[in-house]
């Protein structure tokens, strides 16, 4: 059967962190043999796994958790694909070179190669997200990576609201896109506004599934990180969503947790055939879209 036809098994490791980056590292590596062990094929951590999310804060110092790519945690990741036989995606703080960095995604593939990467296209910057201050935007484009599972897109968290990147990742050909995540509640607005920021969040990402006939699959952190008043809460709620935007496996708000999915080519597919979005696209008509706004 034509690899793109076949179905393969996913999972993601949604887990707390903490300020030691080496045993954040032997977590994951303990997270991924758990799943790898569940049937996993394909295995995604959350968003900069190796460090608390560091990006709370301005601090020049912090500059010294980001690692060439490939590098140690690459490394690491890499001999442990090829032990287990899986791909993983692993999300760095990428160190390109003096002066330049940038959050990125690496997929091990399943003999222990470097696939390739995945640098954020989308950087924010809001209370508690300083992401400038650390990234350069990435510079690579949207990207599919051929597995020996299956054709997998990966973007990173803040992606993750875009219909852009979702739409031009989808016309590659992937059957699953990967959001590794890292995404909580400031103390202060949890009550007032929490259960509507997280419902949005999962919102966003089932129309990515809808829109494009796509699995969508978001793995978010867990753990209050920083101080009591000036701190993140990550709301876990790790998913999967089929391409009809169900979801088929769902993550618990605050408890370490591996999911498992099975995704079917097949079923890209057929939803495609009876949603037939892409069909009736009026590409005539969208060059406004690049501009910043219509005035």
């Amino acid at each position: 059967m034509p690899i793109d036809e076949r179905k393969f098994r996913i999972g993601l490791v949604q887990m707390s962190c903490s300020t030691n980056p080496e045993e954040n590292l032997v977590k994951a590596e303990q997270k991924v043999r758990e799943a790898a062990a569940q049937s996993a094929q394909v295995i995604c951590l959350q968003e900069l796994f190796r460090s608390q999310y560091f990006c709370r804060e301005e601090n020049a110092e912090l500059f010294a958790l980001a690692e060439t790519i490939p590098g140690p945690s690459t490394y690491r990741m890499s001999q442990l694909a090829k032990e287990l036989g899986v791909v993983i995606v692993a999300s760095l703080f990428e160190k390109r070179a003096a002066g330049l960095y940038h959050n990125t995604a690496a997929v091990l593939g399943a003999d222990g190669e470097l696939q390739g990467v995945y640098r954020k296209m989308h950087i924010p910057d809001d209370p508690l997200y300083y992401e400038k201050f650390y990234f350069t935007p990435g510079d690579l484009g949207f990207l599919n990576f051929d597995t020996r599972f299956g054709r997998i897109g990966v973007q990173v968290c803040w992606d993750q609201w875009y219909p852009e990147g979702a739409r031009a990742t989808s016309m590659l050909g992937a059957s699953v896109l990967f959001y590794p995540t890292a995404i909580g509640w400031h103390p202060h607005e949890k009550a007032q506004y929490g259960e509507s920021q997280r419902d949005a969040w999962r919102t966003i990402q089932r129309a990515h599934a809808i829109a494009n006939g796509i699995y969508v699959a978001a793995v978010n952190r867990i753990g209050f990180e920083g101080t009591p008043d000036n701190g993140l809460e990550f709301w876990g709620s790790s998913f999967v969503a089929d391409p009809s935007g169900q979801i088929i496996a769902d993550a618990s708000i605050g408890k370490e947790e591996i999911l498992i999915a099975e995704i079917d080519p097949k079923r890209c597919d057929e939803v495609r055939r009876n949603w037939p979005f892409f069909r009736d696209r009026r590409i005539d008509a969208y060059s406004p879209i690049l501009q910043r706004w219509r005035d």
